[in-house]
């Protein structure tokens, strides 16, 4: 109860510091400087501000708000501001419908950006889409096969980080024995299905997979098979809160140290904020950016994120999908800018699946026209442990990197 209190707190608390108005229970608008005769474009964020995904959650909501003030800055779309509108989904997906149904009734808003882990985005995606007719779109990386008509999906895909990923653990490092230690959901499940078909194609061999509830928190007989199996890579998809007791009992366990390597396909930068560096040390992780990839576009939006939010924690990155959050938002305004200002659900739909982006941490992007996803860069990077800190190591760059679904 503690920390769940110091968690509303701080949420609470860091969004009235950022210029957000409201509260956790009625939700936060943030409202632009300036007006226009027509009114705000209005946008709603549905994300973690508190539960076990709150570090990602924090993140997005802080990409979100400043992407939008950078376009407002720049005068807005068809010079109409954006007016943020941020609702907790909490971690639980009971709690996201109902509050995802303010974002549509009571806010009205014209599109909704949010929704992190897969069983989150299944629970709220139709009171968005088939319920409130609104506009969405998924930030995060996550198992393919959606493909539901107004949902645009602007995180990576399995075919987008398993296909390079993958060759690149048997063939380059030489580790062909795979464990795949998971979360009991949907994303983890499905992945896995399409990485034991790499994995095999390319001669390696999955020892065992198994499914875990989201909040185990001990893991000795998994631990065990990992040793009796001779287990030289695991393929990681458990979460938090399950996400930080698996790592430190791994990493106890001497895995790393044995020249075991760990692979999960969402681990960026901010995973600082749920274990040490030294739990990280040698991870493999494939995204579309990573700090590292130093690229002169990605460099000026770190500066300005970081002049927006000195010293936030919550970091600009992939895996917690803040680069699908700064995609979708940017892929809404390229939409309604083709529209000529119209935002109708059927037009803005009809323009964002042929958008493209120039620019974008990573490189840019563009939509593939009748399948919901986009193309992207993508990069395989090692995570190093910097005297405390994370630091990846990119070792593989592909580009526009075909998602491969609908």
């Amino acid at each position: 109860m503690t920390m769940n209190r110091r968690r509303l707190l701080g949420g609470a608390s860091a969004l009235a510091a950022a210029g957000w108005l409201g509260s956790l229970t009625s939700g936060f608008v943030l409202r632009p400087r300036w007006a226009h005769a027509a009114g705000p474009i209005k946008m709603g964020i549905a994300t973690d501000i508190t539960g076990p995904i709150a570090p990602s959650g924090n993140a997005n909501w802080q990409v979100a708000q400043f992407t939008v003030e950078e376009i407002n800055k720049a005068g807005g779309i068809q010079g109409r501001p954006i007016e943020l509108h941020l609702e907790d989904t909490a971690s639980d997906p009971k709690i996201a419908v109902g509050n995802v149904r303010k974002l549509i009734q009571e806010r009205k808003v014209d599109v909704v950006l949010g929704g992190i882990t897969s069983a989150m985005r299944q629970a709220i995606k139709d009171p968005i889409v088939n319920r409130g007719r609104t506009l969405y779109i998924y930030p995060q990386l996550y198992e393919g096969q959606e493909c539901t008509r107004f949902l645009f999906n602007t995180g990576p895909t399995p075919a987008q980080q398993c296909d390079r990923l993958i060759p690149y653990l048997i063939n380059t490092l030489g580790k062909k024995r795979f464990a795949m230690p998971s979360a009991n959901y949907v994303w983890p499940q499905l992945l896995n299905k399409y990485a034991r078909k790499v994995i095999e194609a390319n001669g390696g061999e999955v020892v065992f997979e198994e499914y875990y509830p989201l909040d185990q928190a001990e893991y000795s007989a998994t631990i065990s098979k990992i040793r009796d199996g001779k287990v030289d890579c695991l393929f990681s998809t458990i979460i938090a809160p399950g996400l930080q007791p698996f790592m430190k009992q791994l990493y106890e366990s001497g895995f790393q140290k044995n020249g075991g390597v760990v692979t999960c396909v969402y681990y960026d930068e901010n995973l600082l904020n749920y274990h040490p560096a030294h739990e990280m040390e040698g991870l493999v992780s494939c995204l579309d950016y990573f700090r590292a990839v130093n690229d002169p576009f990605g460099n000026a939006l770190q500066e300005g994120y970081e002049r927006k939010f000195p010293g936030s924690k919550y970091l600009f990155t992939a895996g917690s999908a803040s680069t699908g959050m700064y995609r979708g938002v940017k892929f809404y305004e390229a939409a309604v800018k083709a529209t000529g200002g119209k935002l109708s659900r059927e037009e803005v739909a009809a323009a964002m699946d042929k958008a493209v982006l120039e620019n974008g941490p990573g490189g840019g992007a563009q939509m593939v026209p009748g399948k919901l996803h986009a193309r992207m860069n993508m990069y395989i990077a090692v995570c190093r442990n910097d005297g405390g800190r994370t630091r990846y190591e990119v070792v593989d760059r592909a580009e526009m990197v075909d998602p491969r679904e609908c």
